[in-house]
């Protein structure tokens, strides 16, 4: 027998100290970089986006890794080729630790959508805003001072 699975997750990690360094005529090509750790990795990212202090990412996570090792991964991979290829010359590193969201196949076109718009959606609430609220969403009790 097969695996099938369906995995879908909102991946949220910011710069640290969310600070806003992500320059928007750099960021495609970080979103690039990260579709090729995806790809190696077998999950299929359906979007990517973000603004100066965060990103999103909306992906079905393969069965053979955890979502902690991709976050990871993922984090490492990306901070080297920002500092090699000097993209953000701001950026130090991400913030440790990470948001992940799982949805239901039913949710995918509503959260592509609500990623490709983080740019519209962020000129009316903030990133902690925005993080507090899922959290919320999503019954995630957590501690304000881990959010600064």
């Amino acid at each position: 027998m097969s695996t099938y699975t369906q995995i879908l997750y909102q991946i949220i990690f910011s710069t640290k100290e969310r600070r806003r360094v992500l320059l928007e005529n750099n960021r495609e090509q970080l979103y690039k970089y990260i579709w090729g750790i995806l790809k190696k990795k077998n999950c299929h990212l359906y979007r990517i986006n973000g603004v100066e202090d965060h990103i999103h990412i909306f992906t079905h996570l393969h069965p053979s890794i955890s979502l902690a090792a991709l976050s990871k991964d993922i984090k490492l991979a990306s901070s080297a080729m920002i500092k090699k290829e000097k993209i953000f010359p701001s950026f130090s590193k991400w913030q440790i630790g990470y948001g992940a969201f799982t949805y239901s196949i039913h949710d995918k076109d509503k959260v592509i959508e609500y990623v490709k718009n983080q740019v519209k959606h962020h000129k009316t609430e903030t990133f902690i805003d925005e993080y507090k609220r899922l959290l919320k969403e999503f019954k995630i009790e957590f501690d304000e001072k881990y959010l600064l």
